[in-house]
């Protein structure tokens, strides 16, 4: 989670907004955005529904995936951490899991702490 400042001083709750990247979320950012243009909702109701996209994308992910992966890489060309976000730029990588293996030449990893579920931002 992160906190976000409103002009009155009043920090608000939110998840990581990680997953608005993603197919799923760049097709509901579409939507809002098309629904504000045409006048059916208010662009705070379109943020309203981002926050809770966010909020449940970050529960669903926490609750219901048990599948573990372990991954090795031929090299870690970039890492960076900041604001408790850590970002990993790795070549040659081999992901396995139980009867599964897969062999990319790059990836970028975006690791936030998922125990606490909270960011400190």
């Amino acid at each position: 989670m992160c906190y976000i400042s409103t002009s009155c001083g009043k920090k608000i709750n939110m998840s990581y907004q990680l997953y608005r990247n993603t197919t799923l979320g760049n097709t509901l950012q579409e939507s809002l955005d098309e629904l504000i243009q045409y006048g059916q909702i208010t662009p705070a109701l379109a943020f309203k529904v981002l926050l809770q996209f966010d909020k449940s994308i970050n529960t669903a992910l926490n609750q219901r995936v048990k599948a573990r992966v372990t991954f090795k890489a031929g090299k870690l060309n970039t890492y960076r951490f900041c604001d408790n976000v850590w970002t990993l730029m790795l070549n040659d990588v081999e992901f396995r899991e139980v009867h599964e293996f897969v062999k990319v030449d790059k990836v970028k990893i975006v690791a936030c702490d998922g125990k606490s579920g909270e960011f400190n931002g």
